[in-house]
């Protein structure tokens, strides 16, 4: 009898991490730890490992049962089930007023999908490869044998039929966390979304949640007028923090704003937080949908394809990476060094990488290596420089943190204070090459503020502008603690517990880290 998880991923996000200490929060979702096994590994600040995990009902699934795969596929089914308000409330939903052109009569034929409008059955698959075997590059199995199960999730876009009353609407749109390229792109879009749906009451919550409780800090009105070009600067109109915030104080918060809508741009501490939100907000039966649109530079967030601002940091890290193999190849000897964002996740390093063909060692959190050692990275520079005469290297933020010295220091969002492995190794370049008596000139370049201070590029600004209409979309359809987001080529609603699980990682076992190995031809350095 074989036994397994069924879905990969790793430990889950506190809330307490992200500055959200929720009152009397209880979920059948659990943030603080995860069993693994026959014990229990505390997961704050957890970093990604490659484990399983299991949701609510048995984590364990019995092969031997010939009906395993239609109880996975229910269970699937439960677990991607969206809140609604009518979980609550007895709401008689009303047409829409979100008006969309069509030619012809508005009498569907039969057997006709009528144009613009989704359906509230309609689903799109997770995933859509079936792979051969467990050993496939890349392979996500649930059964030994990758059988094939369809995991279908919610389609997003405008109803026909929706929850609220836009004139009687008063919406809220905070952004949280740092600063990612797109913020003003996805505000502008919301605006515009809800003020064709009929709603004049819009607000902006300034600087995060620290907004909700902070008496010194104004809500910012908002209209079509005031967001009109936001989108051609960087940054956030409305600003952003991190911090400690009580989960109690910002639904006070809410309900003395009489906010119906709330709009929260965020990552994985942020959207912990909205889900904390959520349920508050239902223990005290508000009618309040709460409405997450993923915002992370690291491209982080599970099940997504990408989210907002990646597209952007991966082609503006290309003039750092330009930058640097410039120095490196004008220089005898000439080592770039250049360190992009990425604290768990390697996404920008490894595209970026990809992308310029001008890296030789590209270095991420998700694989261990050795900078000393035969086989270290400092034994290959030494071989690009005598083969090529120069060499260039991207490393992530995160990566390599088991060779600098622990801290227990951690910023205001609960983080880790990450040591800084990029000054790291340009330090032991310099004593590796001096101590073999071999002249190296090493360049160090750190970008990250400017990436994330900079304007969205236009796939950002694609990106962008779906997530923010398909956002209220979500919302008018009555739907609270979900998130909106591009995945297997679709825009669709998540609920926000099957995506704060743990952050997503490149998979070193993946078809595109393969790739980026052969366009660095750099070996692993073990």
């Amino acid at each position: 009898m074989a036994f397994v998880s069924p879905v990969s991923g790793v430990g889950l996000i506190n809330p307490e991490q992200h500055g959200l200490h929720p009152k009397g929060y209880s979920s059948s979702f659990h943030f603080s730890c995860i069993k693994f096994g026959d014990s229990k590994r505390h997961t704050k600040n957890s970093r990604c490992s490659m484990v399983v995990r299991s949701s609510d009902a048995n984590p364990d699934i019995d092969f031997s049962d010939p009906d395993w795969k239609q109880q996975y596929q229910e269970e699937f089914e439960k677990r991607f089930s969206l809140p609604h308000l009518n979980d609550l409330f007895d709401i008689n939903p009303i047409q829409t007023t979100f008006a969309l052109k069509c030619r012809g009569s508005d009498e569907t034929e039969p057997g006709e999908r009528k144009n613009g409008y989704v359906n509230d059955d309609d689903r799109t698959l997770l995933k859509v490869i079936k792979f051969a075997s467990p050993n496939s590059a890349g392979a996500e199995c649930i059964d030994p044998d990758c059988s094939w199960v369809e995991q279908w999730i919610h389609r997003a876009g405008p109803r026909k039929k929706i929850y609220y009353e836009p004139g009687a609407v008063k919406a809220g749109i905070v952004t949280c966390g740092g600063l990612c390229p797109g913020l003003n792109d996805v505000i502008r879009q919301i605006v515009f979304t809800l003020d064709i749906y009929g709603v004049k009451n819009i607000v902006g919550i300034p600087f995060g949640y620290r907004g909700f409780f902070d008496k010194s800090l104004s809500e910012i009105p908002l209209s079509r007028q005031v967001v009109q070009n936001i989108n051609l600067a960087g940054g956030s109109l409305l600003g952003v923090s991190r911090g400690s915030a009580s989960t109690g104080e910002i639904v006070d918060s809410i309900q003395a704003r009489r906010i119906d809508m709330l709009f929260i741009l965020g990552g994985n501490g942020t959207h912990a937080g909205a889900h904390a939100i959520h349920e508050e907000c239902r223990k005290r039966k508000l009618k309040v949908s709460v409405v997450c649109v993923p915002k992370t530079i690291d491209n982080d967030i599970l099940l997504m394809d990408k989210t907002f601002g990646f597209d952007t940091a991966v082609e503006e890290a290309q003039r750092a990476i330009n930058s640097a193999y410039i120095e490196a190849h004008s220089a005898y000897h000439g080592i770039g060094l250049v360190k992009l964002m990425g604290r768990s996740s390697g996404f920008i390093a490894m595209h970026a990488s990809l992308s310029s063909g001008q890296i030789d060692v590209c270095l991420i959190p998700e694989v261990p290596f050795n900078l000393e050692g035969p086989y270290g990275v400092l034994k290959h520079l030494e071989q690009l420089i005598q083969t090529k005469g120069s060499a260039v290297v991207c490393v992530a933020e995160g990566a390599g943190q088991n060779l600098l010295e622990t801290s227990n220091a951690t910023d205001a969002s609960g983080n880790i204070v990450l040591g800084d492995i990029g000054v790291h190794i340009q330090q032991k370049i310099k004593t590796h090459f001096k101590g073999i008596g071999v002249h190296a000139d090493v360049k160090y370049i750190d970008p990250t503020y400017m990436i994330r201070a900079i304007r969205a590029n236009a796939s950002d600004a694609i990106l962008c502008t779906v997530l923010g209409q398909n956002a209220v979309h979500g919302a008018f359809a009555g739907f609270s603690g979900i998130t909106v987001g591009l995945c297997n080529t679709h825009y669709v609603y998540l609920p926000i517990p099957e995506v704060i699980t743990s952050p997503r990682c490149v998979n070193p076992n993946s078809r595109m880290w393969h790739r980026c190995l052969t366009s660095t031809g750099q070996p692993d350095f073990l």
